[in-house]
C-alpha cells in the first residue's frame, strides 16, 4: 500500500513558544504554593513540648509533599494549552524531577510526625507507630498509600525502568494515582488544620478536584470523544521488512486534529490484548483528511503483537504530541539525521517541509536491511531536487557521529536546522558535534527513544534547546 501525499504549503519558520502558557503555569503553581503557606500559617496548632517542633515539620513535610504530588500529576495530565506552549517534553522532565522530592517529602511527614508524637507522649517509636495504626481511622490506608507511592517511585527508577516490561511498568505507576486516593481521606479527617477550619478544608478539596478533573477530561474524555467523533480505525497492515510493520489508520476529517508530521500519539487498540494500555508511537508519513501511519519494529510483546492487529479495529488516539516538527525550524536549511527506526518521526517531518526547504537526511543502520522505509525515501529525493539522503551503513566506527563527520558529509550543516531522532547515545553525540560546531541552541531538535522501556519507542523530544 502506497500513498503520495499532496504537497503542503509553508508555514512560518518558527520555533515552539514557551512563553504564555508556562509563565501561566508559573504562576498558578505558586498560587497553589502560597495557599499552603496560608493553610500552615492560619491553622497552625500552639504545640509545646519535645515533639513540638517535629511534629510542626511534620505538617509541613504533609502540605508540600501532598501539594507537590498534585503538581506532578497535572504535569502528565496532557492539558493541550500547555503542552503545546511547554512541550510535553520539559512538562515530563518537571514530572520526572519533582517525583522524587515528593516522595522524600511524604517520607519525611510519617517519620516526623511519628516521632514527634512518640516524644510528646513518652513512648518509643514503635509503640507510636502502633498507635497510629490501631486507633485512628484512615490512618492505614494512608499507610498503604504511601507504600504504593514508594513503589511506583521505586519502578521509575531508571535502572529499574530497563528491566521492566512496559506494560508492567505501566500498571505499576498507576499505583500513584491510587496512592494519592487514599491519602486524601485521611488528610480531611485527621489533619486538625483541615478538620477543624471548613475554608483550609474546602481549598485543599478543591485542589483535588482540579487535579482529578483535568485528568479525567484530558487524558480520558478528550481522546475517547476524539476517537468516536473521527471514527480512528485500523485500515491496514504492511510488512516493511522482516521485523518491522507500518500500520494505518483511518478516520474521517483528520484534517481536524491539526496534526504535524513528526508528532506522535498514544496509540490504544480496542482488542482483548491491547484496549487497557497505551504506547506511545511517532507518526511514519505526513498526515492527511483520511489516514495516519506509525510504523513500528519489532522490539518486545505489544510491538510484535501489531502484526496481528485485524482492519477494523477500533483505535483511541492520545494526542497529538511534540513539537519534533517541520514548525519548529529556524532557517530554509535543514539536516535530519536517523538512526535505526528513528527514522519514522524524519520521514513524516520531510512531508511537512515546504518545498524551499533544501534538507540532507542522514540515516545511520548498522546493515542495508535495517534500513526502514529506504524506498520512500528514495522517491521523495527522487521527486524533490532540495533533497538529499544518504545512507551511513555499518558499525559506528565507520561513521562516527562527531563534529568532524558531520561537517564532512554536510559542509554548510552550521547554518542548518539540524534534526535528531534514534536512540539517546546517538542524541546526545549530535547535541555535542552541534555545540562544538557553533549551532545555536534554537536550530537543535532531537528525539530520544527514552520514555520508558526499550518495548516502547517512546520519545522524549527537545526542540530548540539543548
Amino acid at each position: 500500500m502506497s500513498r503520495q501525499r499532496p504537497g503542503t504549503s509553508p508555514r512560518p519558520a518558527a520555533g515552539p513558544s514557551h512563553g504564555h502558557a508556562a509563565e501561566v503555569a508559573r504562576w498558578l503553581a505558586c498560587l497553589g504554593l502560597g495557599a499552603i503557606f496560608g493553610i500552615d500559617l492560619y491553622t497552625r496548632l500552639d504545640l509545646s513540648g519535645s515533639g513540638a517542633l517535629l511534629i510542626e515539620l511534620g505538617r509541613w513535610t504533609a502540605l508540600l509533599g501532598t501539594y507537590g504530588s498534585l503538581l506532578v500529576l497535572l504535569l502528565v495530565a496532557r492539558i493541550p494549552l500547555l503542552e503545546r506552549q511547554v512541550g510535553l517534553d520539559q512538562l515530563v522532565a518537571w514530572h520526572r524531577r519533582l517525583g522524587p522530592a515528593v516522595l522524600v517529602l511524604i517520607a519525611a511527614h510519617v517519620v516526623l510526625v511519628t516521632a514527634g508524637y512518640a516524644s510528646s507522649e513518652a513512648v518509643t517509636y514503635l509503640s507510636e507507630s502502633w498507635i497510629f495504626i490501631s486507633t485512628y481511622p484512615w490512618l492505614l490506608p494512608a499507610l498503604a498509600g504511601f507504600t504504593l507511592m514508594v513503589i511506583a517511585g521505586l519502578s521509575s527508577w531508571r535502572v529499574a525502568r530497563r528491566r521492566m516490561r512496559y506494560e508492567t511498568w505501566w500498571v505499576t505507576h498507576l499505583y500513584f494515582y491510587l496512592a494519592i486516593a487514599l491519602a486524601f481521606v485521611h488528610q480531611i479527617t485527621l489533619g486538625q488544620q483541615f478538620s477543624a477550619h471548613a475554608w483550609a478544608r474546602w481549598t485543599w478539596i478543591g485542589m483535588y478536584v482540579i487535579t482529578g478533573g483535568a485528568l479525567i477530561v484530558y487524558r480520558l474524555g478528550l481522546p475517547i470523544v476524539r476517537s468516536l467523533r473521527h471514527d480512528l480505525r485500523v485500515h491496514a497492515i504492511v510488512r516493511e521488512s522482516s521485523d518491522t510493520v507500518s500500520v494505518w489508520v483511518r478516520g474521517r476529517n483528520l484534517a481536524a486534529l491539526d496534526v504535524r508530521g513528526g508528532q506522535f500519539f498514544g496509540w490504544r487498540f480496542l482488542t482483548g490484548d491491547h484496549w487497557w494500555q497505551s504506547h506511545p508511537y511517532s507518526l511514519s508519513a505526513g498526515p492527511d483528511a483520511r489516514f495516519l501511519r506509525i510504523t513500528v519494529k519489532d522490539l518486545g510483546d505489544h510491538s510484535r503483537s501489531l502484526a496481528r492487529l485485524k482492519p477494523g479495529t477500533r483505535v483511541i488516539a492520545e494526542g497529538p504530541y511534540g513539537t519534533f516538527t517541520a514548525d519548529s525550524r529556524r532557517s530554509n536549511r535543514v539536516v535530519l539525521l536517523a538512526g535505526g527506526v528513528g527514522v519514522t518521526p524524519i520521514r513524516a517531518v520531510l512531508d511537512d517541509l515546504p518545498k524551499d526547504v533544501r534538507a540532507d537526511v542522514l540515516y545511520r543502520a548498522p546493515r542495508p536491511e535495517a534500513l526502514v522505509l529506504r524506498k520512500e525515501l528514495d522517491k521523495i529525493a527522487a521527486t524533490r531536487p532540495n533533497v538529499k539522503v544518504r545512507y551511513l551503513v555499518g558499525n559506528r566506527h565507520d561513521y562516527p557521529i562527531d563534529a568532524r563527520t558531520l561537517l564532512w558529509l554536510v559542509p554548510d550543516i552550521a547554518t542548518a536546522d539540524l534534526y535528531t531522532c534514534g536512540p539517546i547515545a546517538l542524541v546526545k553525540a549530535v547535541r555535542e558535534a552541534a555545540r562544538v560546531l557553533g549551532i545555536p541552541a534554537g536550530r537543535v531538535h532531537d528525539e530520544a527513544f527514552s520514555f520508558h522501556s526499550p518495548d516502547t519507542y517512546s520519545f522524549t523530544t527537545k526542540t530548540g534547546s539543548r
